[in-house]
């Protein structure tokens, strides 16, 4: 394998793997902007305020409860990243 395909490899597994690391909280954070949208639209209550710190507290919610999980990725991507450097001339 060449070093322009190690190199290659290496930023395409990046990038996913921050798609892949950013989803709980992206996903959080739509749901939650879902439902109070839904509400508001329903009570008719237009409180900027309402929107954020429903969010805020999910997002912290999702980072709290997969934040062992993302740092197992980053480790495990960190630790491939290592083992390719010998291997790019």
């Amino acid at each position: 394998m060449s070093t322009a395909d190690l190199l290659t490899r290496v930023v395409r597994e990046g990038l996913f793997l921050a798609v892949l690391v950013s989803a709980p909280v992206v996903l959080a954070s739509l749901v939650v902007g879902l439902v109070v949208s839904v509400f508001q639209a329903t009570t008719q209550i237009q409180e900027q305020t309402l929107t954020f710190a429903p969010k805020l507290v999910a997002v912290l919610l999702a980072l709290a409860v997969s934040a062992p999980w993302i740092g197992a990725q980053l480790v495990r991507f960190t630790a491939a990243v290592f083992d390719v450097i010998p291997r790019v001339t």
